[in-house]
Formats: C-alpha cells, sequence, structure tokens
C-alpha cells in the first residue's frame, strides 16, 4: 500500500474523531506493510489528557504484538506529535515517523522542543513531513472554526 494511503486512514480517523468532538488528529501504526493499529484522539471520551492518537495507536500495536518495544514499525499522524506523544514514539522505539501536518505551536518534533534532536533522547526515529500536509491542516482549521 502506497504511504499516502496510510495517511488517507489516519486522515480518516482525524475526521471521526472532530466528529465526536475531540480535535481531529489521527494516527495509523504499519508493520510489514500492513495496518495493525489506528486511532484518533479520544482525550474527552476517556477523560485522560494523554490519549492522543499517537499513544493510543502504540498501546494497541503494543497489545496486538504483545511487546512494548515496536522497532520494525512505521506511525503515520496527521499532525506533528507533542513532546508527550514524541517521548512515547522514541520510547517505542517507533522506526519511521510520517507527518501529515506541522504544529508551530504544540510539535516538538520538526518545532518547538525537537524532541529527537535533544541529547537525552535515546532513541530517533527516521521522520518524513508533508504527506498531505494541506489536507491535513485543513481539518484543523475547519474544526476549530466551529469551536469559536
Amino acid at each position: 500500500m502506497p504511504k499516502d494511503s496510510f495517511m488517507d486512514i489516519a486522515i480518516e480517523e482525524a475526521e471521526a474523531a472532530g466528529r465526536r468532538g475531540e480535535v481531529p488528529v489521527g494516527a495509523v501504526i504499519v508493520l510489514d506493510n500492513q495496518i495493525i493499529a489506528r486511532a484518533g484522539n479520544e482525550t474527552r471520551a476517556l477523560n485522560d489528557v494523554s490519549a492522543h492518537a499517537e499513544i493510543l495507536a502504540i498501546r494497541r500495536a503494543s497489545e496486538f504484538l504483545n511487546q512494548e518495544r515496536l522497532s520494525d514499525i512505521d506511525l503515520y499522524v496527521t499532525l506533528e506529535p507533542c513532546t508527550m506523544c514524541a517521548g512515547a514514539i522514541s520510547f517505542a522505539r517507533i522506526r519511521r515517523l510520517y507527518i501529515g501536518a506541522e504544529d508551530e505551536k504544540g510539535g516538538a518534533v520538526l518545532n518547538g522542543a525537537r524532541f529527537f534532536e535533544q541529547p537525552t533522547c535515546h532513541h530517533k526515529p527516521d521522520v518524513y513531513s508533508g504527506f498531505q500536509s494541506e489536507k491535513c491542516a485543513a481539518i484543523l482549521k475547519d474544526f476549530f472554526k466551529t469551536q469559536r
């Protein structure tokens, strides 16, 4: 399956999260070209500030594989991960990270803290950005327009 197709699934998760009233971010985890986990934000539904799409997808992939390390895994996410999610990505040993839209305000991979560039970071995934970035950004902009 092409990388854009995996991002399409992450976008579906983001749109579903937005329909639930969650900030519309979606994530997909891929192993050997197969999706093994997917999630959208569920912070409100679960009353859990850590229930970001990336964290939920990592938890589901770890459960599916019955292991904490995900070193052969690729993660597709519609929005640049925050510091918390970047930390989880590092600790899980995610192999590759594909990002849709950059997040200049809250992102911590390409912007802000640049978590993977810190000397205390134990694992840095290969990072690729700009996958359907305009569409990913538009989903967020449209969501926040309706919230104001």
